[in-house]
């Protein structure tokens, strides 16, 4: 039977065997935690949810707020490209509801740092209650 690598194992089957990079294969996960205070931001108002270092790579998100965020439509990215973690739509639910578009958790590490903000697209966020985005990286 045929043996193929996997991409981020790809130096495994090379000669000399070349190491995977430690973001992506054995790296620890760290979470950047943003809590935030609803109070009506207005549709195309961003809130900065963290600040990323270079070198680590995106794994996952968490969104879990005290209430449904009703009408209104979020997405988690960066400047010029709002949606890179999270497209924009509702989130109506009361529980802790993962997110990750498959092309940022298949990006490479991040070559410089990034600040993650969160977009509101659509109608204004609910005049009141708390929204926690958790963002996990994984990091060499």
């Amino acid at each position: 039977m045929a043996q193929t690598y996997a991409t981020e194992v790809a130096g495994l089957g090379t000669t000399p065997v070349t190491n995977s990079n430690g973001a992506v294969q054995g790296g620890r996960i760290r979470r950047f935690r943003a809590t935030i205070a609803l109070a009506a931001q207005a549709d195309g108002d961003t809130v900065v949810l963290a600040q990323v270092p270079a070198g680590y790579a995106f794994a996952y998100g968490i969104l879990n707020a005290s209430a449904t965020l009703g009408s209104s439509t979020i997405a988690v990215g960066i400047a010029g490209t709002a949606a890179k973690y999270r497209a924009a739509a509702v989130f109506t639910a009361a529980a802790p509801t993962l997110f990750g578009v498959s092309t940022a958790v298949d990006d490479a590490p991040l070559a410089a740092q990034e600040v993650v903000i969160l977009t509101n697209t659509t109608a204004a966020l609910p005049a009141s209650g708390t929204l926690i985005v958790d963002l996990y990286f994984s990091a060499p």
